[in-house]
């Protein structure tokens, strides 16, 4: 079984409304947010139906029902942001020098946002991590979109107040508008360019060195995808796949408490 430290469970239990019902309410108490989470995990580390949760844990209705419920109103979201400002605070998280990627998600059924690629129907991962290779955003957008056109949806996903000041990326990201559009909000977009651009070079070679260390966001998809349920999107909504992606985040950051 999966279970939450104390420690954990106390950090980010003012989240879940569930857990401030007054005792002497008439009616049935709903069934505990911590067990509910507990059960979610074991979903996304297994990657199991939900129709498989172990009787251990709650009914698997009530916990789908509270999960899609947590999607819904962006309560996961918060706990994620709560968390990493927290971690900012503490001198874990820098985001001077931050990496962005994507990687592609296979989608086995139908729902929005998603894509059809040469690769099959499937959905992007879109991530910036910090200079240790911990999430400072993730969102999901379909596999269809060119990966320069989702950079500033990326940003509104932002967990932490600062901006990074160097953003790290791969040839995809070799964009003179994009680079104008960054350098206003104060980020200096750095990225190798494509082999056939014929425009003049203006990056600079002394600061394409900090490229050799984009595989910490390459590892933070590999942590991730240790998740099971991140392996393939099975929801329908994307939302809720998008909630998994967030859970599994959250996972990687408690390791840093």
């Amino acid at each position: 079984m999966i279970r939450l430290t104390d420690e954990q469970w106390e950090r980010i239990r003012d989240h879940f409304p569930e857990e401030h019902i007054a005792d002497g309410r008439p009616g049935r108490k709903p069934i505990a947010s911590r067990r509910v989470l507990e059960a979610v995990l074991w979903i996304l580390n297994t990657g199991a139906q939900w129709h498989m949760l172990p009787q251990s844990y709650p009914n698997y209705k009530t916990v789908h029902r509270r999960f899609q419920a947590w999607c819904r109103d962006e309560t996961l979201r918060r706990i994620l942001t709560d968390v990493a400002n927290d971690l900012r605070d503490r001198g874990v998280l820098d985001e001077e020098e931050c990496f962005i990627d994507a990687t592609f998600v296979m989608a086995k059924g139908g729902g929005a946002e998603i894509g059809p690629t040469k690769r099959g129907k499937g959905v992007k991962i879109m991530a910036i991590v910090d200079r240790h290779g911990l999430p400072l955003s993730v969102s999901t957008h379909a596999a269809n979109h060119h990966e320069v056109r989702l950079v500033q949806l990326c940003f509104d996903f932002y967990m932490i107040e600062a901006k990074p000041e160097n953003l790290i990326g791969d040839r995809a990201y070799d964009s003179d508008p994009l680079d104008d559009e960054l350098r206003r909000d104060g980020i200096e977009m750095i990225a190798p360019h494509r082999c056939n651009r014929s425009k003049p070079p203006t990056q600079d070679r002394r600061r394409l060195s900090r490229y050799m260390r984009r595989w910490l966001v390459e590892r933070f998809f590999a942590w991730i995808q240790w998740q099971r349920r991140i392996l393939v999107r099975w929801e329908y909504h994307a939302q809720n796949f998008l909630g998994f992606v967030q859970l599994a985040c959250l996972v990687i950051l408690f390791r840093r408490f």
